[in-house]
Formats: C-alpha cells, sequence, structure tokens
C-alpha cells in the first residue's frame, strides 16, 4: 500500500510539472514572440541636398537578419534617386577600435516599382556601450560620388525564431545561419527560410578606410542545411517529428526546407552543414532516442526557438 502511495504521489508531481511547463510555454508565447510585417523608418541621414531614408521590419535594426529599404531624396529637385550604383557597408567598432562587420549585401539592387534601394545586413551582435555599429552608404548622383554615413543602434532580436548562429567550420572558414522564416510557426509543417553565409578573407592589403574589401562576405552556393527539430527538455524527452525537410538553396539564395512543429514549446533546431560535395562543414548526429527526464542532447550545429 505504501508503495501505491509513494506511486501516485510520483505521477501527480511528473503531471503537475508537465502542466506547469506548458503553462510557462503559453505564456510566453503572448508575450515574447512578435511579429513584423510593416517597414517604418529606422535611420534617416541628412547630408546636404541629399536625405537617406533606411526602412526596416518594425522600424528597428535587430540582432539577425534584416531586410532594408533605402531611399535617396535630391532636395533639391524633390526627385527620389534611381541610379543603380549604391552601395552598403555597416562595421562594427569595439571599445579597443578593432573594426569588423557581417554578412550584408553591399552593392543594392533598385526596385523601380517600389521606388527603393533592397538589400540585407545581419548583424551579428547587438549595440552595446562597448561596442557600436556605424553604415557607410556610397551612391552617385550629379557628383562622381556620394559617401555619407551614420550610428545606429541594433538591437536584441526577441523573437526567438528569428535567431542565428556564427561559427567557424571545419574548413577554417567563418559561417553564419540567420533565421528568416517563419516569424511565428504554427503547430503544423512550416516553410523555414534560412540564410547561410561566409566570410571572404581578404586578398589584397587594406586601403582607405571603410575599404570593402575587407569587408567581405558571400551567400554559400549548394551548400545543404540538414535539419533535425527537437524538444530538448526534460520533461519533453527530446522527441522529434515527422515530415521534416532539409534546407537547399532556392533562386534567390536563401536556403528553404519544412519544420514540422507538433506542438508549442520549446524546440532546438539541430543542423548538419554540408558543402557542395556532400562533406560536413559543421554539425553532429543527435542520439533518436527518447530520453523522458534527461535533458536533450543537441548537435554541435544548433539554434533554439520558441513558440
Amino acid at each position: 500500500m505504501k508503495f501505491y502511495y509513494c506511486l501516485v504521489a510520483a505521477l501527480f508531481f511528473v503531471a503537475t510539472a508537465c502542466t506547469l511547463d506548458k503553462t510557462d510555454y503559453e505564456a510566453e508565447i503572448s508575450t515574447e514572440v512578435p511579429e513584423y510585417y510593416e517597414f517604418k523608418e529606422a535611420a534617416l541621414i541628412n547630408s546636404g541636398i541629399y536625405r537617406i531614408s533606411i526602412e526596416t521590419l518594425n522600424g528597428t535594426f535587430y540582432k539577425g537578419y534584416n531586410e532594408l529599404h533605402l531611399k535617396i531624396l535630391n532636395t533639391q529637385t524633390n526627385q527620389n534617386l534611381a541610379t543603380e550604383n549604391v552601395t552598403f557597408l555597416p562595421v562594427l567598432t569595439n571599445s579597443e577600435g578593432n573594426v569588423s562587420s557581417c554578412p550584408h549585401q553591399y552593392n543594392l539592387v533598385y526596385d523601380a516599382q517600389n521606388g527603393y534601394y533592397k538589400g540585407y545586413s545581419v548583424f551579428a551582435q547587438q549595440s552595446s556601450a562597448a561596442q557600436n555599429w556605424k553604415l557607410y552608404i556610397n551612391f552617385a548622383d550629379n557628383n562622381p560620388s556620394v559617401s555619407v554615413n551614420a550610428d545606429v543602434m541594433v538591437m536584441e532580436q526577441t523573437n526567438k525564431n528569428l535567431n542565428m548562429t556564427a561559427f567557424t567550420g571545419n574548413d577554417g572558414q567563418q559561417y553564419y545561419i540567420a533565421l528568416i522564416a517563419p516569424q511565428r510557426p504554427g503547430v503544423a509543417e512550416n516553410d523555414l527560410v534560412a540564410g547561410i553565409y561566409k566570410y571572404n578573407e581578404p586578398e589584397v592589403p587594406a586601403g582607405t578606410f571603410p575599404d570593402p574589401s575587407q569587408f567581405s562576405y558571400s551567400e554559400v552556393e549548394g551548400y545543404t542545411l540538414r535539419l533535425d527539430p527537437r524538444m530538448p527538455e526534460p520533461s519533453m524527452g527530446n522527441h522529434s517529428s515527422p515530415n521534416n525537410r532539409d534546407l537547399t538553396q532556392r533562386e534567390d539564395g536563401l536556403y528553404q526546407g519544412v519544420v514540422n512543429y507538433t506542438m508549442t514549446g520549446n524546440w532546438t533546431l539541430n543542423f548538419i552543414l554540408l558543402n557542395q560535395n556532400g562533406l560536413i562543414v559543421k554539425g553532429t548526429e543527435v542520439p533518436t532516442t527518447f530520453t523522458p527526464g534527461v535533458m536533450g542532447a543537441k548537435s554541435e550545429l544548433f539554434i533554439d526557438i520558441l513558440f
């Protein structure tokens, strides 16, 4: 009889713990998973006769992937520029004066239908007292070249579904993976979109600062990002889900696959990055055993999300 009561008490504790965990997940969902649908002005630069406006989702620069819309107004003619030669370079300076950058589109593309230049920046660090970001923009008008710059704040990304990771691959190269979609997943099969980039080591000595040859990044081409999503919480037993698909490259350079979330809560996207030849750049297999009560193992390459 004593054993029976102990068993009932233990089962009640486990059930209560799972209920509390789920309640906590629901609370986090309602407060920590914002969605950004509207582009708003995140930075405004006035220089001479030019007014340069940069728009981002929610009007904020976030750590991770940021789509950028840039407009250049000539205030004398009251006309927006539609030149093909607009460049964009983000530079991070730390308290010791060291400079670096992040994956970005250096040559912006003009979207004639919408009247803006389009690009992106994957800010790898958020702004702080010890480090700050500055944007350098160059363009041509009647003048051969116009150069402007501005300090900007890069904020923490509070939507964990848009997290990113940076790492050194087995080939010694510096890589970045940034989640782009979905912003707010559903309990369903979701299209998972990510950008995958690498740093290009300079081939020439640095010229006049900021020399773009020292801050060059590119989209990796023809890679495969193998996906194994799991719920690592002890109460979830590190279980996975069916019908997931690895991420492969689309025509626009981004990578897309499918992640099947079978319930809300904490998920870990375990990855293995393979190059064009099928060689592992980074990542390890995750054990497939169901381990209730034990925190699940993660790949050496992963991104945590929450919805």
